[in-house]
Parts: C-alpha cells; sequence; structure tokens
C-alpha cells in the first residue's frame, strides 16, 4: 500500500537557534524554513511543504501526533548546533523519523538520503547525533579570513553573509527537490481537527497571515473563512457567524493600516470580525487572540483609535488575550489554545492554595533594593508578594524571573535607578510571556514612577501599563487603581466556565 505523505519535510530544530539577533528580522530558522519552502517549491514547480513545530523546546503543543505526523514526512531537515546537539527533543524527533523511514524502505532512496544536515555553527563531529555523524551536510558558516572566527550565514553580518547564505540555500533547496522527485506526491487529505478562524485582514498582513494558516492546515485544521466574504454589511456578518458557529478558536492580525468598511456598515472589517467573536464567546467554549505587530507606527487617526479600543476593551472576555509581540508568540500561544479546545477536560495547573492572595511580581533594579521596602510592605497586606533574585548564576537567576513571569497574577515594575531602557526591556517581557503561561493571559502590569525625577521619566507613555507616579516617596493613593484592577481581575468571570481557559 502506498505512503500517503503529508508533507515534504520537517524541520528539526533547538529553540534557541531562532532567537532574533536582531528584533524583526525574524528568527534564524525562522527565515530559513521561509525561503526553503519558497525556493523548492519554485524548483519542483509545484506546492511545497516544509513544516516545523514553532514550540519552545520541551514544551510541544502537538506532541500526541507529532510522531505520527513525522512517519507522514518525506524528509527531515537537521539544524545542528551547540545547543542541539544536546538537546533530547530533537534526538527523538529523529529517532521517530528513523524508525518510520526503516519501515517504509530505507533512509535512502536510490541514492539519495531522506535526512539533511544543517550546519548552523560548527560542533565536532563526534558530537552530532548517531544519524547525522556519517551525513556531510551544508555549512551555513564560513570563517572570518580576518579574525579566523567562525561567522554564520546570516545578513546581519554583511552582505557578503547574505549573499552566501542564499547561494547555501539554494544547494539545499536543488537537493531536497531531487529527493521529493523520487518519491511520489503527496495528497491533499481532508482536515478532520476542527476549524480555526483566521480573520481576514489587510495587505500588510497577508505574508504572516498566510503563514499561520500554513502551520495550522499543516497540523490538520480547517482554515475559515474559506471562501471570499460578501461585500455588503449584512452579508458580512451572517457569513461571519456562520463560520465563527463552527469555531473554537478565532484570531485577529491588526496592522496600521484601517481595513475596508463593509458596504452600509458603521465600522471597519477587522473591528466587526472581532465584535462577532466577542458575541460568540458569550455563548462559551470559544477562544480568542487578537495580535498586533510590536512597535507597531501607525499614522492613519483612525486605525490608532482602533488600536487603542482594542487595547483598552474591558470586554476580554476569560480565554481572549492580546499580544504584542513576535509573530513566533502568536504561534505559540495558538499551539496552547488548540491543545485545550483538544483537551477540555484537562485543567491546568494550579500553583497557588486555595483561597491564598494573589501573586505580585515586584520587579526592580538591584540598585533599588533597598528604596522599594514601603510598597512591599504595603502591598504585602493585599498580595502575596515575590521579589527578583539577584544571587547565584546567570542561569539561575534568569530561571527563577521567568518562573515569576509564569505564575504571577500582577507585576509592578519600580522606574528608578535604571534606565528606559531596561524598562522597556521588561515591558516586552511580560508581553511575551504571554504564550507560555499556563494558567492565565498576560497579568496585570503597573509601573511606578520613582525618584530621580528626569525628563525622560516624565515624557514616559505607554499603553501597556498603568502608570503609578511615586515621585516623592510612598503614596498608597495613586497606587489603587492598579490595586483595584489586579483584585477586580482575580474575580471569577461570568459565563458558564466552558470557555477554554487563557
Amino acid at each position: 500500500m502506498p505512503i500517503e505523505y503529508e508533507g515534504d519535510a520537517f524541520i528539526s530544530y533547538a529553540h534557541l537557534d531562532n532567537v532574533e539577533l536582531d528584533e524583526g528580522r525574524g528568527g534564524w530558522v525562522t527565515n530559513l524554513q521561509r525561503a526553503l519552502e519558497a525556493r523548492v517549491a519554485q524548483l519542483y514547480g509545484a506546492e511545497s511543504h516544509i513544516w516545523w513545530d514553532p514550540k519552545l523546546q520541551g514544551n510541544d503543543y502537538f506532541a500526541d501526533t507529532l510522531e505520527q505526523r513525522l512517519e507522514r514526512v518525506k524528509a527531515l531537515i537537521a539544524i545542528v548546533s551547540p545547543r542541539y546537539v544536546k538537546s533530547d527533543w530533537g534526538r527523538r524527533e529523529l529517532a521517530a523519523f528513523c524508525r518510520a523511514a526503516e519501515q517504509q524502505g530505507g533512509i535512502r532512496v536510490r541514492d539519495k538520503a531522506r535526512i539533511f544536515k544543517v550546519l548552523k555553527t560548527p560542533v565536532d563531529r563526534d558530537l552530532h547525533p548517531p544519524e547525522l555523524q556519517s551525513l556531510l551536510g551544508y555549512e551555513f558558516f564560513k570563517e572570518d579570513p580576518v579574525t579566523g572566527k567562525m561567522r554564520e550565514l546570516d545578513e546581519i553580518f554583511g552582505p557578503d553573509a547574505e549573499k552566501d547564505f542564499w547561494l547555501k540555500l539554494d544547494d539545499l533547496a536543488h537537493d531536497v527537490c531531487d529527493l521529493l522527485k523520487l518519491l511520489p506526491p503527496q495528497p491533499n487529505p481532508a482536515p478532520a481537527r476542527g476549524s480555526v478562524y483566521l480573520a481576514v485582514t489587510t495587505a500588510e498582513l497577508k505574508d504572516r497571515r498566510e503563514a499561520i494558516q500554513r502551520d495550522l492546515v499543516q497540523h490538520g485544521y480547517t482554515v475559515l473563512p474559506d471562501r471570499a466574504l460578501p461585500l455588503a454589511v449584512a452579508e458580512v456578518e451572517a457569513a461571519v457567524r456562520e463560520d465563527l458557529a463552527g469555531c473554537r478558536l478565532s484570531i485577529h492580525m491588526v496592522g496600521r493600516t484601517y481595513s475596508m468598511v463593509p458596504e452600509g456598515g458603521l465600522v471597519s472589517l477587522a473591528e466587526l470580525q472581532n465584535e462577532l467573536a466577542i458575541e460568540r464567546a458569550a455563548g462559551g467554549r470559544f477562544s480568542r487572540l487578537i495580535w498586533i505587530p510590536p512597535a507597531l507606527q501607525v499614522d492613519d487617526e483612525r486605525q490608532r483609535r482602533v488600536l487603542d479600543r482594542l487595547r483598552m476593551d474591558p470586554r476580554m472576555e476569560k480565554g481572549a488575550d492580546l499580544l504584542e509581540t513576535p509573530l513566533e508568540d502568536l504561534r505559540t500561544m495558538i499551539g496552547m489554545r488548540l491543545q485545550n479546545v483538544e483537551k477540555p477536560g484537562r485543567q491546568p495547573p494550579d500553583t497557588t492554595i486555595a483561597g491564598a492572595p494573589p501573586h505580585l511580581y515586584l520587579i526592580y533594579d538591584q540598585r533599588d533594593t533597598d528604596a522599594i521596602a514601603p510598597w512591599a510592605d504595603f502591598l504585602f497586606d493585599s498580595f502575596e508578594v515575590i521579589h527578583p533574585g539577584f544571587e547565584g548564576s546567570d542561569s539561575e537567576i534568569a530561571t527563577y524571573h521567568d518562573e515569576n513571569l509564569r505564575v504571577c497574577h500582577g507585576a509592578l515594575i519600580f522606574y528608578g535607578s535604571a534606565g528606559e531602557p531596561w524598562l522597556r526591556g521588561k515591558l516586552r517581557e511580560l508581553q511575551k510571556c504571554a504564550a507560555y503561561r499556563e494558567t492565565r493571559t498576560r497579568p496585570c502590569i503597573g509601573v511606578c514612577l520613582l525618584a530621580p525625577r528626569t525628563p525622560v521619566k516624565e515624557r514616559f507613555r505607554t499603553h501597556e501599563a498603568i502608570l503609578i507616579p511615586q515621585w516623592d516617596g510612598f503614596s498608597p493613593g495613586p497606587l489603587q487603581p492598579f490595586v483595584s484592577r489586579l483584585k477586580c481581575e482575580e474575580e471569577p468571570p461570568p459565563g458558564d466556565g466552558t470557555a477554554v481557559p487563557g
């Protein structure tokens, strides 16, 4: 019986190798996957499906089906790096693919190997997983003739490195294409894992919407709407309601451009779809994600108002979340939501004792340790106060910080001795933490403005947190809006209690 392949190639990698070196450029693995898929399609003359699992390593949201899907993929591309060769997860993916390949006739098809070794960073061959040691591989690095150091092929290292990246990728694409020609074409089976509403968005986000759509389809989901929406507002509302009724998750990607207004309508298509998703959520068992690209610059005043309304919308029901983070964080959050949809009986772990007060994480520079004592004492009456760690190795401190971000109900940042870049960095961490928090969406965030009072601090503004002026020392009055909001957010939400956990 012929094998029914569901993908051309699977990329096995370590999450650390996809961290952006320069924010906004995309991770190295992200860029390779996108470019390789497009180039293979051009050479092969048909659509290519080179998929990957954009997860945090060791916390796979599609783990139940990953091994089965590796049995249905034609090739595996391993991104070898110092982190990858230490990864138990990477070895598991390699082993699963090799077991399936041996049952299908072997790792080699004629003279072509079904595993491709991409060497992102130099690693001694003896350290490579056994399945990869006999393969020559594709070296995506070169020796700097001046320093003698090995440089990865990445545009961040200059035009020569970027040119060499594309040449090496073209070599890899040709070889992948040659292998695909030796294997039967993949079928196009109908998805059978449910439907997801991926809201129609503006042209500027077309590529990113298609990337999310491709991820969902590759994991077996039907993506709606699957046809062009009507022009008249009444017909649009009917079509969107019909699609949302069959979905348990909606995803709304909102950018800098004001979207079209349906004929006879009063709001843009982006707003209309979001409103109808809120309506759908009132029926229970539904999750809603809104994504805005980070550091978005908007010129259109209409779109500014749309974004402000989304950020400040008090109707963020349980199971709804707004992210202003890189696209990879949205992908991870989607995986979490779909996991909860497929396993509605599974409850997220409860890290607090029943009846205990909410956890409040105080974030401050080490130089402000003594100064924040009055706030810590005052807040301890209402919250379980958590402090940052400053002792131990960098790894231990970072792990403790990440755990605090994961479990806290609220975070209060003290803007004192440290500069604005430090503050913005902490806000970004809190934005991103929503992608791996299992029990709640992004925590309630406040920023205490402390002495010394400077023009830079006075001009500081953000939509991401409640600003709390405390220039003259501890004052409980300005803290009350933040305290009240955090207590309010911990009250049980109305409804039937069946919404997908956020």
